[in-house]
């Protein structure tokens, strides 16, 4: 071993025990720079696209695919032995993504299930009966099931094609392991190919959503994470997919009264006479993002703020507004002089205060003509949002600086979180294979079993802590983001990871000889494939789902028994 360089074979049981959770914590954290990294460019709308399409999905799969490419490496006799590793860590990444974090996200995000529609009732409130039994809460608590995750779900099916071209021959070569390994070479060159075309095309299929605008739940739900978590600035969240959208419509809403908006608020009290609001698709936007914020800030809930609780709001989002320069804003909406301001009023604030920065930020004179304004947004390059972590030459915060600027610290950070979570997935998965064999030999059982359970903690750590938290906002679209990112991760499973696979087959010569863990993946994924084509799961189904986890092993166990190798 190169490096780290501690061999776990010369280490005691304590020490194993260390290098297992050392090492873990590593790829843990590798594995949420990745994602948190990936997170942060989906802010950017100029490369959202190709983030949330092609990057996001390859660089989810590293550290699995990682796991598995170095278990197959190394001198050929242990490298067959060690391949087990990597099955498990397939297997095991695989099978638990489609059933805990699945089971998790369905307790997190039930509502109620209205008794004679049959309806999950994401607009009651509260959405869960507070003083509803276990009953109840098994049998008429659940979420929707969307016709996007019914379509995943045949996706994920659709991927499993290479599985059954390797596991045919597999079935029927018997003898010496280089015999079997000799039989297997062009049918795994064959998986190879068509695990490879799986790939592409599943990423063909995500931009082709993305241009589509389909994957805005994402990037929307992201854009609310990261508000939330104060690493984004409002202005420097929305500020480039205004831009865009205003120059997609070529409506430019901004006409020359609304040039006035571009002014700084204080400049001229008759800059804010008209009220400014959002074209649709803008709206739409602001509304998705806004929304929950908006209740948040009503204490009172009566679906409306005063002007102390949108001064919290504007503060805690990063808005750099003194007060005279709310007040008077605040003003200019409260068209109903009741000193409150309801949700449509409120959008059409915050929108004339990112236009209010665009002005500030690009240090614009008023302007005369929808030609010149044109113009304007043209050579104003598309930007974004933030992350918090800190560089040496940008602030420690960066949603405190001017949203122009926080564009090109997001794209530095997240190259950074994305750089420094790779490598360290790269340089720590060697060392992380040869701990979990170790502990196989000391513990008396098959690598398989060590890696099926232990390597998901490390490797898939982040989509699991994704998906529950956006389970938890309890609404349509966050279950739909929650359960469609698990059903894309077995996809890369089946595509992007099983292709090492096939490669190491068919170039280092080693045979496939797991047919009872290659029945366990397809029946688990076949019976959520086919558990999903419906219009809603109940808790008590989603118990059911989290009992597969275990029961997935049973099966594997009793497969070998039965003399599947």
């Amino acid at each position: 071993m190169a490096f780290p360089s501690i061999e776990p074979s010369e280490v005691g049981a304590t020490g194993l025990l260390w290098l297992f959770l050392s090492y873990g914590y590593i790829l843990y954290r590798a594995s949420n720079l990745i994602a948190e990294g990936s997170d942060l460019l989906l802010l950017v709308p100029s490369v959202a696209g190709i983030v949330g399409s092609i990057i996001l999905p390859i660089l989810g799969a590293v550290p699995d695919g990682a796991i598995m490419l170095f278990s197959g490496l190394g001198d050929i006799e242990k490298a067959q032995e060690s391949l087990s590793i990597g099955v498990g860590a397939l297997a095991g990444s695989t099978i638990m993504l489609l059933t805990v974090p699945w089971a998790m996200s369905i307790f997190a995000g039930r509502v109620g299930i209205n008794p004679i529609t049959g309806v999950p009732g994401y607009t009651n409130k509260p959405k869960v009966d507070p003083d509803g039994g276990i009953g109840y809460t098994l049998f008429h608590t659940g979420v929707a099931l969307t016709d996007s995750i019914r379509h995943g779900a045949l996706i994920m099916m659709a991927t499993t094609i290479p599985y059954f071209l390797i596991q045919g021959p597999a079935l029927f070569l018997h003898g010496p392991t280089e015999e079997i390994a000799e039989g297997e070479k062009n049918w795994a060159l064959a998986g190879l190919i068509i695990c490879l075309v799986g790939f592409v095309s599943y990423l063909f299929l995500q931009v082709r959503i993305s241009q589509r605008g389909e994957d805005k739940l994402k990037r929307v739900a992201v854009m609310k994470k990261l508000l939330k978590e104060g690493k984004v600035s409002l202005s420097g969240a929305l500020v480039d997919i205004i831009r865009k959208e205003e120059m997609k419509n070529g409506d430019c809403s901004l006409r020359s009264e609304r040039n006035k908006s571009y002014e700084s608020i204080e400049a001229d009290d008759n800059a804010y006479s008209e009220r400014v609001y959002p074209t649709y698709s803008i709206k739409q936007y602001l509304e998705g993002v806004l929304h929950e914020a908006f209740e948040k800030y009503d204490k009172d809930r009566n679906s409306k703020l005063d002007n102390s609780e949108v001064k919290i709001f504007f503060k805690d989002f990063h808005e750099d507004i003194s007060n005279a320069e709310m007040d008077k804003l605040f003003l200019k909406y409260d068209k109903d002089g009741d000193g409150t301001i309801c949700f449509h009023e409120f959008i059409g604030m915050c929108y004339s205060i990112i236009l209010s920065q665009i002005h500030k930020d690009d240090g614009l004179k008023p302007l005369d003509d929808l030609e010149t304004i044109e113009q304007s947004l043209a050579v104003t390059t598309v930007r974004a949002p933030e992350d918090d972590e800190e560089e040496e030459d940008i602030p420690n915060d960066i949603s405190d600086l001017p949203p122009e600027k926080q564009q090109a610290a997001i794209v530095k950070k997240s190259l950074l979180m994305l750089t420094t979570g790779t490598v360290l997935v790269l340089l720590f998965s060697d060392p992380m294979v040869e701990v979990l064999q170790d502990v196989a030999t000391r513990v008396g059982v098959s690598p398989f079993y060590v890696s099926f359970l232990l390597a998901p903690l490390a490797a898939n750590a982040s989509e699991v802590i994704a998906s529950q938290y956006y389970a938890t906002k309890k609404t349509r679209k966050t279950i739909t983001v929650s359960l469609m990112a698990l059903e894309g991760a077995a996809a890369m499973n089946n595509t992007f990871c099983l292709s090492i696979f096939m490669g190491l087959i068919y170039i280092r010569g080693l045979a496939w000889q797991y047919t009872a863990e290659t029945i366990a993946i397809l029946v688990v994924e076949f019976a959520m494939g086919i558990f999903v084509q419906k219009k809603k799961m109940t808790t008590l189904e989603g118990l059911v789902v989290l009992s597969i986890f275990p029961l997935s092993l049973v099966l594997v166990a009793v497969l070998e028994a039965l003399g599947f190798d």
